[in-house]
């Protein structure tokens, strides 16, 4: 499916950042585990939808699943309680220790699914630009550009210092403790790397009058459509719903 024809991919960034807000909602107010592990599969159908299932699929059992079964067996074991449902040695699982632990992963699960899908199918300038359009100050959007862009750009720099071992017949690819000593000679280059893109990015801006305390102009436009009304009042009674449902329950 293509990422650029889907409806969701082409909804106005403010509009889907209400959709991830409206999961992470919704998954505290429906009582349980249930629903919050739902929101889970429901992320990878709308990223289906949106032409990233694989990406978001890859991303979000890399970043969740060890943290979630690890926080998971933590609170099983440790949590206090006197209900115990199994027990050896000086271990021991408690009911009470249990369904803290569902409840927890469950919210977790729930809260990173949303925000993985969100920049899964949000490009960064067109998140930047929405903020702008609302009147964050351009020095604020600019660090929330550098920070969301830090992590790509350092991976990407430490491929291309890598490859450039390799041409130099240094043995990056085998065991752990090669590829930690082929890793060690990549930071000198990597930071002073950084220090100097951020100089030249220093440069950029200010050529581009990035400091000057004048209304500055865009060829990036952005627009909000009927589908983005459509999908915001959607998302806000069904909150209303569920809040409602909750309060009568």
């Amino acid at each position: 499916m293509n990422n650029e024809r889907s409806l969701l991919s082409r909804l106005y960034p403010t509009t889907k950042f209400m959709v991830t807000i409206a999961l992470c909602l919704a998954a505290f107010i429906v009582p349980g585990y249930g629903f919050s592990y739902a929101v889970l599969p429901i992320c990878m159908l709308l990223a289906y939808f949106a032409g990233s299932f694989k990406e978001f699929s890859n991303l979000a059992i890399k970043a969740l699943l060890m943290i979630v079964v690890f926080i998971f067996i933590l609170q099983s074991f440790f949590y206090p309680g006197n209900d115990i449902l199994w027990s050896w040695s000086i271990f021991s699982i408690k009911r009470e220790g249990l369904e803290f632990a569902l409840f927890l992963t469950s919210k977790i699960v729930a809260v990173a699914s949303a925000f993985i899908l969100f920049f899964r199918i949000t490009k960064v300038k067109d998140l930047v630009h929405s903020l702008e359009q609302i009147g964050l100050p351009s020095k604020v959007t600019y660090v929330i550009l550098s920070t969301l862009q830090l992590i790509p750009e350092m991976k990407k720099l430490t491929h291309v210092i890598m490859d450039a071992q390799k041409t130099r017949g240094v043995e990056t690819e085998g065991k752990l403790l090669v590829r930690m000593k082929a890793f060690l000679p990549t930071l000198s280059p990597l930071i002073l790397g950084s220090v100097a893109s951020t100089e030249e990015r220093v440069l950029t801006l200010e050529s581009r009058a990035f400091s000057a305390n004048v209304k500055k102009s865009s060829i990036y436009k952005l627009e909000k459509t009927k589908h983005d009304r459509l999908v915001q009042i959607l998302l806000v009674v069904l909150l209303a719903i569920l809040i409602v449902w909750r309060v009568v329950l």
